[in-house]
């Protein structure tokens, strides 16, 4: 017996992309769209650099240093020391003692333009970012009118040195100690 043999044509299976290019044009278009009206604010900070020396033949300036703790905003110069520690409450900041300070510097050196935030490891980012703005200029009432001020747009950020606790002095006997005051047991 003799099977014949049917030659099965096979058609060619078109791909039909169409509809996929459509979803690309209107995605690209949309893409593009989107990223001309997005913005992204950028906050200029000056570290300072590895090899910065200081020069004694120019005159000291302010060198003005924000130093925030857990339960304390210390408000320093780099030459001279501590100006003024104002007290904090983790939950609620007093944010116009803050300003008026900032305020006063500001009229006694109005050619400052810088100050350096040192955080304390602990330190919260919202913590950070609300001192920044409220460094950066504040709001005064002058005759009737609501007028910002410019305070200290410059901003350098670093690591808070670490407190001075002085430790109470342990003054424990012990037999090295007696044997090198020249005490006998």
């Amino acid at each position: 017996m003799k099977f014949k043999r049917k030659k099965r044509l096979q058609e060619v299976v078109e791909l039909n992309i169409t509809a996929f290019m459509d979803l690309m044009v209107a995605l690209v278009s949309f893409l593009l769209i989107a990223a001309v009206f997005s913005q992204m604010t950028v906050v200029e900070l000056n570290l300072p650099a590895l090899n910065a020396k200081n020069n004694d033949q120019q005159e000291i300036k302010l060198a003005l240093q924000l130093v925030i703790r857990e339960k304390s905003f210390d408000i320093q110069d780099a030459n001279l020391g501590l100006i003024r520690r104002i007290d904090r409450d983790p939950v609620k900041t007093d944010w116009a003692l803050f300003s008026k300070i900032l305020l006063e510097i500001k009229y006694r050196f109005p050619e400052a333009q810088s100050i350096t935030l040192l955080l304390e490891p602990g330190a919260s980012y919202k913590t950070m970012i609300a001192v920044m703005d409220h460094v950066r200029s504040t709001d005064v009432i002058n005759s009737g009118t609501l007028e910002t001020i410019e305070l200290f747009p410059t901003i350098s950020i670093g690591d808070a040195p670490a407190l001075a606790l002085a430790a109470p002095e342990v003054n424990a006997q012990t037999p090295a100690n007696d044997a090198a005051q020249g005490v006998q047991p």
